[in-house]
């Protein structure tokens, strides 16, 4: 028997997860507060309905996208879901994930948690990842339906916050390098020099950076913070240089002030001496 799928929220990503879906054949159900949405769906033959229990009580695996868990919390509130699969996609904490996860298994469904990390024109190839944490069972049982979603499935095991908790790390490390490519982009500015010059370098030696990321990483677990090639107190020093850069070339101080801030921080507190990593220090 062909599985039922239910796609609730058709926003820019759920819009395009249904019509994945509905592209490989899957019987598809779309809610959304407006009908308006779903109709270039229906056209492309998935049935639409506006009673929200309804819906799930007439499909097996339900997926949600939505804006958040409380917006999620407002459209579930009262639906029973017994004996059903339910798939969160919608952005949130751990702690989120870890409430609903509690109700939603007291309520009878088996539960997943789910982050994409992707933009909509990204989803649906064999690279596209989505992080995933909950019920085992369910993600057995949602397995082939997300890997039309996402090729990459990288599921965290049972606890239900791993799938936010790693979205929201690898989030934390893809802005922060944003944020300081763009400061990076200013100084090329500044200086009369091309950003995509600076972009294409970045793009050459990134498996450079990425190794010295996974160095970091690999630091902290071991507890390794002596010893360094390149100290803290040497690091700092690039900061007061840019600072000194913003003042010249009349660019914001914001990143390079914050940096400044950070590496201070731990300057203060007597690891001026040791590793990038020691830093971690300060933060915990």
């Amino acid at each position: 028997m062909k599985e039922r799928i239910l796609m609730i929220g058709l926003g820019a990503m759920g819009t395009v997860l249904a019509r994945l879906l509905l592209e490989k054949g899957k019987q598809v159900t779309v809610w959304n507060r407006s009908e308006e949405k779903a109709r270039p769906l229906i056209a492309a033959g998935a049935t639409y309905s506006g009673d929200i229990q309804a819906a799930v009580d007439a499909n097996d695996i339900i997926l949600i996208c939505l804006t958040d868990y409380a917006v999620t919390d407002q459209v579930m509130q009262g639906v029973t879901m017994k004996g059903k699969t339910v798939v969160q996609l919608s952005t949130g904490t751990p702690q989120d994930a870890r409430v609903m996860a509690g109700d939603y298994t007291a309520r009878g469904a088996a539960y997943l948690d789910g982050a994409i990390l992707a933009t909509p024109s990204q989803m649906g190839t064999e690279q596209t990842p989505i992080f995933l944490s909950g019920s085992a069972a369910a993600y057995d049982t949602a397995g082939d339906a997300l890997r039309i979603l996402g090729g990459t499935l990288i599921y965290q095991g049972e606890a239900p916050g791993a799938a936010s908790a790693w979205d929201l790390a690898a989030l934390s490390t893809m802005f922060g390098m944003m944020i300081g490519f763009l400061n990076g982009a200013r100084i090329m500015e500044s200086e009369g020099m091309q950003v995509a010059d600076l972009g294409s370098m970045i793009h050459n030696i990134a498996p450079v950076l990425g190794q010295m990321i996974k160095d970091t990483g690999d630091d902290i677990q071991q507890q390794r913070f002596e010893d360094p090639q390149s100290s803290i107190d040497i690091c700092a020093g690039t900061f007061a240089l840019m600072l000194r850069l913003a003042a010249e070339n009349k660019l914001d101080k914001g990143f390079a002030g914050f940096a400044q801030q950070m590496f201070g921080k731990a300057q203060a507190a007597g690891f001026g001496q040791h590793r990038i990593s020691a830093i971690i220090k300060t933060l915990r």
